[in-house]
């Protein structure tokens, strides 16, 4: 196992919690196709009152996420944006590690205006990633959701400082409308963010059981559909992003908070969830982390054991070597046959 990129990961998380006070098995899942599909919801719920972020989830964009309109006939410039992970706070610090943060700017020819469109988690990675043990509560109390947040400037400094500031296409202001109107639908229909991607392994062909969803699979999804409408891309740099994958055995699925935490759940699995959320919780001392991190090596490594919680289900994963990476991949923009 690469103990250092879970203890990256797993640090990432607890720096931003420190900062807060804060059935049976369906026969059907037998048959099941990987990788699971990402539940798309009706609408986006109203958060929690007990998620509380770190920092303010799109402080200078638009209160209701709405997205300017642009005159049909002008041009409006890409850029593809990437910076390291919290690099307002560390700098560089996460990025020698290739964990790094995407989005994708926009700049209207017309009128000089300069836009920045990202998504993210609105209370933070760790709170995206593992959950709060709530004594009042028998289940596992989840505060994730992701969404875009659309602004108006790019900050040129943090993007080209340690990281990518690069023109990679121009489209029409019609097409930017047409895009705009796809974001919207996106964005409340895609409620939650997913940390990992899981497969049986790292080679060039695994099965993928999980696909993550992310700031980066945000700029994929949106990079396709311009390309969807005729949009063509173009970069003189590798397009790398980072992924963070866990390694397993087929997954069992287990259910969801009232099959498995309600009166009449499964109370040995529900036990075993909540054992093995509990290491990840922020610890109080260095010696509470050292404690907790030898709890998170004996349930992944020595028992080879993850609980995933995916699409408001619980899956077990059964883990296996090299157990949890980060990669820095290379994922080409999409080509279509009009060069940019």
């Amino acid at each position: 196992m690469d103990r250092l990129h879970f203890i990256l990961i797993w640090t990432v998380c607890l720096a931003e919690w420190s900062l807060q006070a804060f059935g049976d098995l369906d026969t059907a899942r037998r048959q099941q196709k990987w990788p699971v599909p990402y539940r798309r919801f009706d609408h986006r719920p109203k958060a929690d009152p007990y998620c509380r972020a770190v920092y303010q989830f799109c402080p200078t964009g638009s209160p209701n996420g709405s997205i300017p309109v642009m005159e049909d006939a002008d041009v409006i410039e890409v850029f593809r944006l990437q910076a390291p992970v919290w690099e307002f706070k560390y700098g560089g610090l996460l990025g020698r590690f290739h964990i790094m943060h995407d989005a994708i700017g926009f700049r209207s020819t017309l009128t000089g205006r300069n836009y920045t469109m990202e998504w993210y988690e609105l209370f933070q990675l760790g709170n995206c990633t593992f959950p709060h043990l709530r004594p009042e509560i028998e289940a596992p109390f989840w505060c994730n959701q992701g969404a875009a947040c659309f602004f108006e400037e790019i900050d040129d400094q943090h993007w080209k400082q340690n990281g990518t500031l690069e023109k990679v296409s121009e489209m029409t202001g019609a097409q930017f409308n047409e895009m705009a109107k796809w974001v919207r639908e996106d964005n409340e229909t895609g409620i939650y963010y997913e940390t990992w991607t899981v497969q049986t392994d790292p080679s060039p062909n695994p099965v993928v059981w999980f696909d993550s969803y992310d700031c980066s699979q945000f700029v994929h999804r949106t990079y396709r559909k311009l390309a969807d409408m005729g949009v063509s891309f173009s970069s003189q740099l590798q397009t790398n992003y980072t992924r963070i994958f866990l390694y397993s055995g087929e997954p069992t699925f287990l259910g969801n908070d009232t099959t498995i935490f309600g009166a009449a759940g499964h109370k040995t699995v529900a036990s075993d969830i909540k054992r093995f959320y509990h290491p990840f919780r922020p610890p109080q001392s260095i010696k509470g982390f050292l404690i907790s991190l030898l709890e998170i090596y004996e349930r992944v490594v020595l028992e080879k054991s993850f609980y995933l919680y995916y699409n408001y289900e619980y899956w077990h994963l059964p883990m296996k070597p090299p157990y949890i990476r980060i990669t820095y991949e290379e994922i080409p923009l999409p080509r279509i046959l009009k060069k940019a």
